[in-house]
């Protein structure tokens, strides 16, 4: 009996597709009619619907945020976790307004970016590299603001199970030139990138449950990929950890710095060290504006490493 329950749910949810797809285009179309002082206000409200009304994740986002901050009071944890749904949900609007970003110009009205002096000479030498960003912020909005204002960018993603909707987002991303790499393809895609001189964008806070290491990310153990150093390392191109946040005048600012790898070579231990390194700017970023960390995501689940998955990396080192 269970396991036809489970698979008429399974058959409703595919049935939905279409429909979640359909209607994710609509709404863009009439987002896109409205300013976006009015997308900011909606946002706002949409935000605050989420966490106070429907409480979507709310227990997780709250157990969360007091695990990762025991110092702070439980006002304070509410404020943030409300703060984090308005930020998600201008996130997913702002998405949904990419095709207003026509030019260069449209992306600087969005976004301004202080980078290290070392950014800017690997950019302008066309020099391959790898950065490594989080959930943070309106980070598909930046990403394509940022491929227009530097250079375009490869983006290494993980594809949705509705193959229409995972197709209009793959197009929202690549408007202007950016290109996308499916995970599953990462580590060889990636070091051809690397090795023609491109620029690959992966998010580094999400968990890695088989083939990832586990460090104390804010406060508790997490696994984190391993892949962003490895591809770094290997490739022997500059690593860079970006993140971003929203002003009080409605801009973004994305911030991109130099991760030191100059003391390591592409050994297992340096792997984890670089790894590490990556880990601890992200987190302290996070710990300074948490409201703009995508807190529903259930970051720390538990690690489960099978004996064949821990010596991937190895194996491909001697590739």
């Amino acid at each position: 009996m269970k396991s036809i329950t489970k698979r008429l749910k399974k058959a409703a949810k595919r049935t939905s597709y279409p429909i979640t797809a359909w209607l994710f285009v609509l709404m863009g179309h009439l987002l896109r009619k409205m300013s976006r002082e009015q997308t900011l206000k909606l946002g706002r409200l949409l935000g605050y619907l989420a966490c106070d009304g429907l409480r979507i994740r709310r227990n997780l986002v709250i157990n969360n945020l007091k695990q990762a901050f025991p110092e702070k009071t439980e006002t304070e944890i509410q404020q943030v976790a409300r703060q984090t749904y308005v930020n998600q949900a201008v996130n997913v609007l702002e998405l949904l307004r990419i095709p207003l970003i026509r030019d260069e110009q449209d992306a600087r009205e969005l976004l301004d970016i202080h980078a290290d002096e070392v950014v800017s000479n690997t950019l302008a030498q066309n020099r391959g590299a790898v950065v490594v960003s989080a959930h943070l912020s309106s980070w598909e909005t930046i990403g394509v603001c940022a491929g227009l204002l530097m250079r375009p960018f490869h983006l290494i993603v993980k594809p949705l199970k509705n193959k229409r909707l995972d197709k209009t987002l793959n197009h929202l991303r690549t408007l202007h030139g950016n290109r996308t790499i499916l995970k599953e393809r990462a580590l060889r895609e990636g070091l051809k990138a690397l090795k023609s001189g491109g620029v690959l964008v992966i998010l580094g806070d999400q968990a890695k449950r088989k083939t990832g290491v586990s460090i104390n990310f804010l406060g508790r153990q997490a696994s984190v990929s391993l892949g962003p150093a490895f591809l770094a390392l290997k490739a022997g191109v500059p690593l860079f950890v970006e993140k971003c946040r929203m002003l009080e005048n409605g801009k973004y600012l994305l911030e991109i710095k130099e991760i030191q790898t100059s003391d390591l070579a592409c050994t297992r231990e340096d792997i984890r060290t670089l790894t590490i390194r990556y880990t601890r700017a992200l987190e302290n970023f996070i710990s300074t504006y948490p409201q703009e960390w995508l807190w529903l995501h259930d970051r720390w689940k538990p690690a489960k490493l099978s004996r064949r998955e821990s010596y991937k990396v190895d194996s491909l080192k001697d590739s």
